[in-house]
This record gives C-alpha cells, structure tokens and sequence, in this order.
C-alpha cells in the first residue's frame, strides 16, 4: 500500500487552524494565565465528550477490554470535545497550584475573561453566554463509568462537574467571576497527577475530530517515535459515529494538511502513523533560554522577599520552555513580573 505523504505549507497551516486571537497577551508574565494546558488521561484515552457541533441528546456507550462508559446527556444535550476546554482550564489551574504546594480544593475560582483568552476564545457578549451553555452542559452530562481514579476503579455515576455559579456580574450584567465545584472523581485524577501536558494549539484546532485525534496521539504516542493504530480502532477510540469510509477520509485530509500539533500523521492502507515531531522530546541548549541583566537579581529579590531568585529562576525557564519558549520583549521586565506573581500568591513569612 502507498503511503500518503505529508504536506506541512504555511499556507494549509493559515486555513486549518484558528487564528491566535490573542497574540499580543504575554501569557508568560501574567499570573493565573501562565498554567500549562493539562488533560486528565481517563478522557483522553476514553471518548467521553461528544463530537457533534450541534445538540446530541444520544446516550452513547463505549466498551474497550476492561472499560465500560455510559453517556447520558441532560436536556441541554452531551457535553462536547469544546465544552471541555473549561473544565482542560480548570484542571491546569489546579495542577498548577498543586505544582507550587499550595492546598487542593475541589472548588475553582476563575475570572470569565480569562478564561475565554487561555482557551483561544472570542471575547464577546457571545462568547459569554456560550461559556455559560458550555457549563451547563458539563453540569448535566452524567458519566457512568469503572475507569480508575487516582487507583481506585469504582463503578459510579457523576457530572463532569458537581456545579458552578455566578460569583460576580459586571455593571453591563455580563459574568465576571465564577466558581466551578469539579467532581470528586476528576479531583482524585489530579491528586494522583494523572494529566498530561497538552499544546497550546490544541485550541486552535477548528474540527472536533482533530481534537480528539490529538488526544489520543498525545496519550498513547507521547514522548516516542512513532505510534500506529489501526483506523477502525481509532475510530471507536475517538467516539466518532460516521461511516468508516467518511472517517477514513478525515483522517486522510488530517494527514495531507499536516497541522496537528507535537505529530506528523500518515495513512498507510488500514494503518495510522504518529510520529513525534521531537517537540516533547528536547529541550534548548542553555545558550537559547532568554539571558537576565545582574541587575535583575537584586531586583528580584527585592519583589520577591525572602525566596531563593535563582530557584526562581529555574521553575521561570522550565516555564518559558512548557509555554512553547514565546519571544520575550524584555526577559528581564518578565522575570520580575514572575516573581511577584509568585511572592503574591505565596508570600514568604
């Protein structure tokens, strides 16, 4: 069988993926924007989150070896692949939190702007109120399902999240701030570190099947060179309900433009190819990382009292590196900006 080659032009790359709606937001200085985009490995590995782009009100089951889900929606319909970009937000925040020492709870407290700026999102009235549907339907979806959690493989059923409400409104009646309670299920996935870091161009990914298929890639392909996988396993593996000869041809257009982040696809008859692009697997020679004025040290410990700077400077590289090294007008202005974001947050007595 001839193999389908790749194509990877700027041009493809323009048409298929969103635009970065949000170029000239430095997400590396700022506070609770700087989380690392993670993905709980149950629901990357498992189709938990509806492919459609329109109300689905099935209830979807999906069995795999060991492991049984059932799906059922609420009268908003499933929870859908972009539904979860709120909850992707809220695990990063926890496990960013986490990372740092500080005390989990179940309960997340988020600005609504913000929210909408990580997640590539469009920051209108619309957008808003899509947000709030997105919760909804997170609310109500129920999952019935014996994935382990954390080591414990307990069948039960439970929300994607327990609940949410509208802490604060802004003078034109749009939500500033919320709170997000997540279930105990996906809290126990965190407190045992069961996530993986994703790219940040997950979210620019315009088709829901891409974004599953990037899931699947990033759990199962990882840090090696190659991963294959039959299609029609990938298939059941994604969740998607059309014809195997339609989505074959999605994984086709998939491989011909090339656009997934971290790997390349290929087609190979009845077999899919991942392969690393080597994103994941090397990081910069020391000489790349951004190089700080000897100024900047004394100010940073003036900012940031009592904490050892070059710790600090350490976790702020390690950073730059997992936000996809982005170019920094002033390294130092950034560095200093890190550390009081991190003396703010935990104060040293």
């Amino acid at each position: 069988m001839a193999v389908i080659e790749n194509t990877n032009t700027k041009e493809s790359e323009r048409s298929v993926l969103l635009p970065q709606r949000h170029p000239e937001h430095d997400l590396f200085i700022c506070d609770v924007l700087d989380a690392i985009p993670k993905d709980d490995l149950g629901s990357m590995e498992h189709p938990v989150f509806s492919l459609a782009t329109r109300p689905d009100t099935r209830i979807l089951k999906y069995e795999h070896r060991n492991v049984k889900i059932q799906i059922t929606p609420s009268v908003k319909g499933l929870a859908t692949i972009f539904d979860k970009d709120l909850l992707i937000y809220c695990i990063s925040q926890m496990v960013a939190k986490k990372n740092q020492g500080l005390p989990l709870s179940q309960n997340v407290n988020l600005h609504a702007h913000d929210l909408l700026i990580w997640t590539n999102r469009e920051t209108s009235g619309n957008a808003y109120r899509r947000m709030i549907e997105a919760f909804e339907r997170l609310r109500g979806t129920t999952i019935m399902t014996n994935i382990k959690a954390g080591g414990e493989e307990v069948t039960t059923g439970f929300g994607l999240i327990d609940s949410f409400r509208i802490v604060r409104e802004t003078p034109t009646g749009r939500m500033s701030e919320l709170q997000v309670r997540i279930s105990d299920w996906m809290f126990k996935i965190i407190q045992a570190s069961e996530v993986l870091t994703l790219s940040r161009d997950y979210f620019r990914l315009r088709k829901p099947i891409e974004r599953r298929i990037y899931e699947i890639a990033r759990k199962h392909c990882g840090e090696q060179d190659e991963w294959r996988i039959s299609i029609d396993l990938l298939q059941k593996k994604s969740g998607a309900s059309s014809h195997g000869r339609a989505f074959k041809a999605m994984v086709r257009e998939l491989a011909q433009h090339n656009h997934l982040p971290d790997y390349s696809v290929t087609v190979d008859g009845d077999m899919v190819i991942f392969e690393n692009r080597e994103g994941l697997k090397e990081r910069p020679p020391e000489p790349v990382f951004p190089q700080l004025d000897p100024e900047t040290y004394n100010d940073a410990k003036t900012v940031a009292p009592g904490y050892d700077v070059y710790y600090l400077e350490q976790e702020w590289r390690e950073m730059w590196v997992d936000t996809g090294m982005p170019f920094l007008h002033s390294p130092d202005k950034a560095f200093i900006a890190f550390c009081k974001s991190r003396a703010k947050r935990r104060p040293m007595a």
